[in-house]
């Protein structure tokens, strides 16, 4: 777990950032990192591990984004809730969307497309000022 949500993102985004950095001849850019809100709740009793992992992964993105911002790097995460994936089937609980959705805020699991959206502007130029960011798309959760 800690390999996928935390040294891989790390070893990424150092490469990466060997070949975006302006310091080293590149041309600048932008690193998105994939969170999660159990980062941010802890997830008990259901995916606490998970949690302290993608928690490891926001530090890093805000860490990292300090260091990177001179070599026109920036760095930022998203941080999805509850999405209607068949993550859940997976997991043994098909009905979690349908049954947690409507607890959330919003009332409703939010979608992929939602969560590449968000991706998708972060590393845009619209998003040129912001970095070491984690944003929330989970629904007011």
């Amino acid at each position: 777990l800690l390999s996928v949500n935390v040294t891989g993102p790390m070893v990424a985004a150092r490469e990466a950032a060997a070949r975006l950095s302006t310091a080293r001849g590149g041309a600048g850019g932008a690193i998105g990192n994939v969170s999660s809100l159990a980062a941010k709740h802890g997830a008990p009793r259901l995916y606490v591990h998970y949690a302290a992992s993608k928690a490891a992964l926001d530090a890093f993105t805000h860490g990292f984004a300090l260091e990177v911002a001179s070599e026109g790097i920036r760095v930022n995460a998203v941080r999805p809730g509850l999405i209607d994936t068949e993550i859940h089937d997976r997991a043994g609980m098909a009905d979690r969307a349908s049954r947690v959705g409507p607890r959330i805020p919003v009332g409703r699991a939010g979608t992929p497309e939602e969560v590449a959206r968000a991706i998708l502007w972060l590393l845009s130029d619209d998003a040129s000022y912001i970095t070491g960011a984690v944003l929330d798309v989970g629904g007011g959760a």
